[in-house]
């Protein structure tokens, strides 16, 4: 048995994919089917082409997206610097739900409220404003 990737269903695609962009993902692979009126869209960090999120957007819309279901859980990811990423997403809009107070995880959501975990590479950073005082918000 081998993983092969996480299926999350999206309702604004251009939303959705800047955001995974902004995480450091990019599109590695796209199927458009005119007749099932969908598009999977294939995202992975560098390097990690093996590990993929699959972006699943119907055309004809999705009026359940979004809810607060979480019964996939989350998706996870090792980054170089907690801290500039989380600034990076603020600086662009996305809310830090549960902010790396101890410099070692933070969680966001997506456009589509998909809960995503942040965890520093290596030892956790020395804690540090605004993040170190900051409360969470939301449901992460």
């Amino acid at each position: 048995m081998r993983y092969l990737h996480t299926m999350v269903r999206v309702k604004d695609l251009e939303k959705t994919m800047a955001f995974f962009t902004l995480l450091g993902l990019r599109q590695i692979r796209r199927m458009d089917s005119e007749a099932g009126r969908f598009s999977l869209i294939f995202m992975a960090p560098e390097g990690q082409e093996e590990c993929p999120v699959e972006l699943t957007y119907n055309w004809d819309g999705d009026e359940g997206l979004p809810s607060d279901s979480r019964h996939f859980g989350h998706l996870a990811y090792e980054v170089e610097d907690i801290y500039t990423l989380c600034q990076t997403l603020m600086d662009n809009g996305v809310v830090i739900n549960r902010p790396p107070r101890d410099g070692h995880m933070a969680f966001v959501r997506s456009p589509d409220n998909i809960s995503i975990e942040l965890l520093q590479k290596g030892e956790a950073l020395a804690p540090a404003e605004p993040w170190a005082s900051m409360e969470s918000v939301g449901h992460w």
